[in-house]
């Protein structure tokens, strides 16, 4: 076991502080491209982007992030976490800059997986350094704190976007980025020591390639599937299946491996690799929920971007709020009595969208993304600490991006499927509204409703625009029927992976008890 350096309280805690600025970039600009879908949708104010283009804008980003972080982590290891850490702060700002500029849904895509590469540089770093800072006792507590920038950018950025988007054109919302990365740079370059693993791993060509290909093939099969809305076409089970393989094989290269950037063993301890599963499984229910949510309140209910933002509030306050109280009930009761209640209330919660419509009042939207954000904030950061504070710390740079890779692919196969699940229902929906429209303008409704209402002000036939947003709400129900039942899986999961043993090893009650013995 190698001893990090002992740092002055002071300088931990500016540490801390960046490392929160440089989550808080990531979680800024997730929020803040999920206010911004509906004008990226708009023929005339964005770009005309349609419901696949939009996944892929927002899952290229996922993507990129997911299959790229364990190397980022070995990279970290090998070349010092604060170099790596720098070099993903530049790169997600140089990428920040040509996404404002992007021409077209392509460059725009191109954009967002550059940006995923430094977010992939910037996650595993970053807590691998906090790791390195803190230790004992105070490291649970920095983590759980760590863990609030979270709520702080899934708050800030939907009122930032529409600020940004009611003031200035689409790409404003990527500029915003640049002054962060600066920030952070400024903070991370002065204060954070040159910390190295004395563990080296080569970089994983294989594990890359076979990652990256396999879970592309796979989102794009779930994508296309959407599109077409036939299952049983070639380019639909194809790319799935040979996904799946792909993913398969990239395990079995990894467990060949001496020192492996992304080891799957580390998923064998049921805690880890349960907790980890079950996360997955959450985030998988959060990006699909986020992604209709923006067309609901924008599109069907005719909000502007400042009112869509503000309606998003409770989900982050939430959050914001879940975090900490999550921490300090966990220290109290232990983290099956808290984790499992309130991973099962958020499973409920996403269901309950299921109850929202066009009439709905704003309380009861309010009240369905506060218990949302509540619930999914009380989970997800002690379950979060538990699973950092168990990790070895020669590992910590590979461990958390096991941690993190798991729940990015678990988020952007939750937009791939969310968003297939949202089209084919609502191309089932809309199909009888469409009939004598020409069979380009047919086509262009059946789309999205958002180009349905284009068609409809075209044409001026009000009631397509109606019918459109009624079918929209119908697709939104059946997704979120689905998003709950995924949601009840992973409390299962999370249930078995945390479930009482009468024998256990040394690792696994270190898990369970590294919240609830902090700060005591």
């Amino acid at each position: 076991m190698t001893t990090p350096p002992m740092l002055p309280a002071m300088r931990q805690r500016l540490i801390l502080a960046f490392l929160m600025v440089c989550s808080l970039l990531i979680w800024l600009d997730n929020t803040v491209l999920s206010t911004t879908l509906e004008t990226l949708a708009d023929p005339v104010r964005g770009l005309g982007a349609g419901p696949a283009e939009l996944q892929w804008a927002t899952g290229a980003y996922t993507l990129v992030f997911a299959t790229l972080m364990f190397t980022a982590g070995a990279l970290g290891d090998s070349f010092g976490h604060r170099n790596v850490l720098v070099v993903g702060l530049s790169v997600f700002g140089v990428a920040s800059v040509w996404a404002a500029c992007a021409g077209g849904a392509g460059q725009l895509i191109a954009a967002r997986a550059g940006m995923g590469v430094g977010a992939a540089l910037i996650m595993p770093a970053n807590f691998a350094i906090l790791l390195w800072t803190f230790t004992g006792p105070g490291r649970a507590g920095a983590i759980a704190v760590s863990s609030m920038a979270t709520g702080v950018g899934m708050a800030a950025g939907p009122v930032v976007a529409g600020v940004l988007l009611s003031h200035f054109w689409w790409g404003s919302v990527f500029v915003v980025n640049v002054p962060v990365v600066v920030v952070a740079l400024a903070g991370v370059i002065l204060l954070v020591p040159d910390f190295r693993s004395p563990v080296k791993r080569s970089v994983d060509p294989a594990g890359i390639a076979l990652s990256i290909s396999g879970l592309a093939a796979l989102t794009y099969g779930l994508i296309r599937a959407g599109q077409v809305d036939d299952w049983g076409r070639g380019d639909v089970w194809l790319p799935i299946a040979g996904g799946v393989v792909l993913l398969a094989a990239f395990v079995l290269v990894e467990l060949r491996v001496q020192e492996p950037s992304f080891d799957p063993r580390l998923l064998v301890r049921r805690v880890f690799g349960g907790g980890n599963a079950a996360m997955a499984l959450l985030l998988f229910c959060v990006a699909a929920v986020t992604f209709s949510n923006a067309f609901y309140l924008q599109g069907a209910l005719g909000f502007s971007p400042m009112e869509a933002g503000l309606a998003n509030l409770p989900t982050a306050v939430g959050a914001v709020v879940g975090a900490p109280l999550g921490a300090r009930l966990v220290r109290r009761w232990g983290l099956r009595p808290v984790a499992l209640p309130s991973i099962a209330v958020a499973a409920l919660s996403f269901g309950a969208v299921a109850l929202l419509d066009l009439g709905t009042p704003l309380l009861w939207i309010e009240v369905v993304l506060l218990v949302q954000g509540l619930a999914v904030g009380m989970v997800l950061a002690p379950v979060t600490g538990a699973l950092l504070s168990s990790l070895p710390l020669e590992r910590s740079g590979a461990g958390s991006a096991v941690t993190n890779t798991a729940r990015q692919a678990g988020s952007v196969i939750g937009i791939a499927v969310g968003g297939t699940i949202l089209s084919i229902a609502y191309r089932d929906a809309v199909e009888p509204s469409l009939a004598g429209l020409p069979p380009a303008l047919r086509d262009a409704a059946g789309v999205s409703a958002e180009q349905a209402r284009h068609v409809a002000g075209m044409i001026g036939r009000p009631a397509l625009a109606r019918a459109a947003d009624s079918a929209f709400i119908h697709a939104m129900h059946v997704g979120s029927v689905w998003v709950m039942v995924v949601g009840l899986v992973a409390t299962a999961v999370l249930g078995f992976a945390l479930r009482p043993a009468a024998r256990r090893g040394q690792e696994e009650v270190a898990a369970d008890q590294a919240y609830s013995g902090a700060d005591r």
